[in-house]
């Protein structure tokens, strides 16, 4: 199994050297990319380098203690890559307290176990002191880590239900819970295996500690892959925190006209139709502002946007069933053609609205 996961781990390195090259290729790539998902990228890479350099190249400890740097880094860069993507957070100068942690335990591997000499290493293990502070500073790291991992999930709860009030489409939130539920099972890989450490089965553990490094080498791969797939994912979004509105200015009688607005331009224009539509684009269409927008889903709808717009791409997919070259298309390609652009999103929806699966209701109206 170690040199299948050697290969592994020297292919998910050039994958993401091949990230950092692509991310920099030019000057416009350079300003849209997620500078979080660059530093992320780049902490991955160093743990891969140091895994590299020691079976490849027999690196020394002050080498090998280098990759040590990223991990108090990568706690902090997860949380702040999540609120970026999902809320098109640029970085800040605040953002910069989440790593001095990743500071101070640089320092601390430095001073400890990179600059003093072979012999002062050799009397820290004899003793057991290196032992003991090892401990310290990966539980450090896990605590550091899981802790940044659970704000990741509380702030991507929070700001999954901001973003379903702005747009109608779900893509970014599909990767981000995906990107968590990879970042959990890399830290449950490293938690085991520091529980194991503590145990009399050193063997288990230095089997063990090699799946750390099959977790890491995945995630670089689950980058690359949505990099394929879907780069703007990647990009700085126009997603922004929704403005509660205030108490508008419509009266009762403004509202009803603007939902009779609303239908007919649901009907004639067909907005929902665009996959990627905004609710900022369909409030200018009505030339009213996304908060206005939002009374007058919220008191003549009863919907959120997200839910308005599906409802109305539900309709449209059922009106295209029915159509002479619908038999010519998968359901898959009728949901896009409706403005669709997820396959979970559109049975999720469709479920929600018409009680049963799209291939139920089909077979049922037949």
């Amino acid at each position: 199994m170690i040199p299948i996961l050697n290969q592994f781990v020297y292919f998910a390195f050039f994958q993401a050297l091949f990230l950092l090259i692509l991310f920099c290729a030019s000057d416009k790539k350079r300003q849209r990319i997620n500078v979080y998902l660059f530093i992320l990228v780049v902490l991955l890479m160093v743990g891969l380098l140091s895994k590299i350099g020691h079976f490849a190249w027999n690196w020394q400890r002050q080498l090998k203690g280098v990759s040590e740097f990223s991990i108090l880094f990568f706690g902090p860069t997860v949380y702040l890559f999540v609120q970026s993507t999902l809320s098109g957070k640029r970085f800040s100068g605040f953002d910069v307290v989440h790593y001095v942690p990743g500071v101070v335990y640089s320092l601390i591997v430095t001073f400890y176990y990179i600059i003093p000499s072979q012999e002062v290493i050799a009397e820290r293990v004899g003793s057991g002191e290196l032992f003991r502070v090892v401990h310290i500073l990966v539980g450090l790291g896990l605590t550091v880590n899981i802790s940044y991992f659970v704000l990741s999930v509380l702030k991507f709860n929070k700001l999954k239900k901001a973003l379903q009030e702005q747009a109608s489409y779900l893509l970014n939130i599909a990767f981000v819970r995906n990107f968590l539920i990879a970042i959990g099972i890399c830290l449950s890989i490293w938690l085991a295996v520091y529980l194991i450490s503590f145990s009399t089965y050193s063997q288990l553990e230095i089997v063990s500690r090699e799946f750390i490094w099959l977790a890491v080498a995945l995630i670089v791969l689950f980058i690359a892959y949505y990099q394929m797939v879907a780069p703007s994912i990647f990009w700085f979004s126009q997603f922004q925190e929704p403005i509660k509105y205030t108490r508008s200015k419509f009266s009762t009688a403004d509202l009803d006209r603007l939902k009779l607005e609303l239908d007919e331009i649901m009907v004639r224009k067909k907005p929902y139709l665009n996959a990627k539509l905004l609710k900022s684009e369909l409030a200018e269409l009505m030339d009213i502002n996304a908060p206005e927008l939002s009374r007058l889903l919220n008191e003549r709808v009863g919907m959120s946007f997200f839910e308005y717009v599906n409802y109305h791409r539900i309709h449209e997919f059922i009106r295209l069933t029915k159509t002479p070259n619908a038999q010519q298309k998968t359901l898959l390609g009728l949901a896009q053609e409706a403005g669709f652009n997820s396959k979970s999103t559109f049975n999720k929806s469709f479920k929600q609205i018409m009680s049963c699966p799209p291939s139920y209701y089909l077979k049922k109206s037949q």
